[in-house]
């Protein structure tokens, strides 16, 4: 969900990947509307409304969210940089699970699209951009999303794995990211909402990691293992990781997400189904 070159879109592949985008938002807003009696849907807990233009945003109705998701990208002559094949390996996951806790690293213009995947769950952005905040909210103010500062650069993506290994407090054995300032891949200051709950689904979109500066994903991919590690609740932890074919996000995913848990690669995309730390013991592989 970079700018420019992540979850912000190229317009030369438009048409068809809109077109499937909204058969693909248009069939789960069929689900929902003949699902709506169903006791297992649960309505989210935020009833604040907000303004988008001439009309008002209800945060509490998922059929105004999908229909908010076909209309943008019904009209929008862009795409999300994911290609069809990657988007649905997210989706039939989010088919099955949601309503659902759904943590997304990164924030651009398909953000409507994930958020409508899970219109009666909750699904929260972590963004590293504050104006790119303001700029998507601007025309999305339903979508929940968070500003998050990073303590790396790409650059530094050797550094990190060496210091993985001689520092304590980022072992598996010790496995936390609140408050952790002895790890640098650690994402230490987040709100008490990330770490509260225990996330179902984490797709790892973002941050930049394209150029020397950047921050790179280095620290996402380890604290949403260690979120992974720590999940208290039934079943594994969905996390699915883009860019795999660049060498830092290869080389992170097979150090803290791990070979053994992927269960489907698609593209660029990787699906990792990590279990529970009290199911596999004291190391992240």
């Amino acid at each position: 969900m970079q700018k420019q070159s992540h979850n912000h879109f190229k317009p030369q592949r438009s048409w068809c990947l809109v077109t499937a985008l909204v058969g693909l938002i248009g069939g789960v807003l069929f689900i929902s509307l003949f699902l709506k009696t169903s006791n297992n849907w649960i309505l989210c807990n935020n009833n604040k409304a907000s303004t988008m233009g001439n009309f008002l945003v209800d945060k509490s109705n998922p059929q105004q969210l999908l229909l908010d998701a076909i209309l943008h990208y019904a009209t929008s002559r862009v795409i999300p940089q994911q290609n069809i094949n990657e988007i649905r390996i997210s989706f039939d996951v989010l088919k099955n699970r949601t309503p659902c806790n759904f943590l997304v690293f990164g924030l651009g213009h398909d953000s409507q699209m994930w958020a409508s995947f899970n219109s009666r769950g909750n699904t929260l952005f972590l963004e590293e951009d504050p104006k790119w905040v303001e700029t998507i909210l601007k025309d999305a103010p339903f979508l929940h999303a968070e500003t998050v500062k990073y303590r790396t650069m790409l650059s530094e993506a050797d550094e990190l794995v060496e210091h993985f290994h001689k520092e304590a407090d980022c072992s598996a054995k010790k496995s936390f990211i609140r408050g952790n300032h002895g790890c640098k891949l650690a994402l230490d200051m987040l709100s008490d909402e990330v770490y509260n709950k225990e996330w179902d689904l984490i797709m790892i979109d973002a941050p930049r990691g394209y150029f020397a500066e950047a921050p790179g994903r280095m620290a996402a991919i380890y604290s949403a293992a260690v979120m992974a590690r720590n999940r208290k609740g039934k079943g594994v932890t969905h996390v699915f990781l883009h860019d795999v074919e660049r060498k830092v996000e290869k080389i992170y995913a097979e150090l803290f997400l791990c070979r053994k848990y992927l269960v489907k690669g698609v593209g660029r995309l990787w699906h990792f189904e990590i279990p529970p730390s009290s199911n596999v013991g004291n190391s992240f592989c």
